[in-house]
């Protein structure tokens, strides 16, 4: 059975958040806790990950990332090469911009490298964390498919996106 680990960014994902949802939506979707949710450290976070999948069968796990999550993703990928079943990376933050004054530790520069299991990155054309140019970047680079979902924002729950059923859809694509 495939094991989905939800991967929240900076700050966790709320209540009404689509991984919230996803969570609720089956005993196979467990949320990764990460220790320091305001002041990320890349090495940790990314530790985090391995122990989480290595706890499961890992060519029957998908990671659900969002936001910082997403480069943590690529970082985890090009540090352990597990192979699993796929990614999807909803909204990832680009770091590296001067508008991200987030405490956190490590992130940048983000992997341009390939991503040797299946991703799907899901971008918005007005993400106020990642220009659409630099999202279809990072796709480009990791190898990843991509899909644009118009003018959503960062898609979380303050761009209106809780019970995202096209998102819990995507998933089959792993199938």
């Amino acid at each position: 059975m495939t094991q989905y680990l939800i991967l929240p960014g900076l700050g966790n994902s709320g209540p009404h958040h689509w991984q919230t949802y996803f969570e609720q939506s089956g005993p196979n979707f467990i949320r990764v806790e990460q220790t320091q949710w305001d002041a990320p450290n890349c090495a940790t976070w990314i530790d985090t990950i391995d122990r989480a999948v290595l706890a499961y069968d890992p060519s029957q796990v998908v990671l659900i990332a969002h936001s910082l999550a997403c480069c943590s993703i690529a970082h985890w990928a090009n540090k352990y090469q597990r192979k699993i079943k796929g990614a999807l990376l909803v909204a990832p933050s680009n770091i590296e911009n001067p508008v991200y004054t987030f405490p956190a530790t490590g992130f940048a520069p983000i992997p341009l490298q390939p991503i040797y299991f299946k991703t799907i990155v899901v971008a918005s054309d007005n993400d106020p964390w990642v220009s659409f140019e630099r999202a279809q970047l990072f796709a480009n680079a990791w190898g990843s498919s991509f899909i644009n979902i118009g003018s959503a924002g960062h898609i979380n729950a303050d761009s209106g996106y809780g019970k995202w059923e096209q998102g819990l859809s995507l998933l089959h694509q792993f199938d």
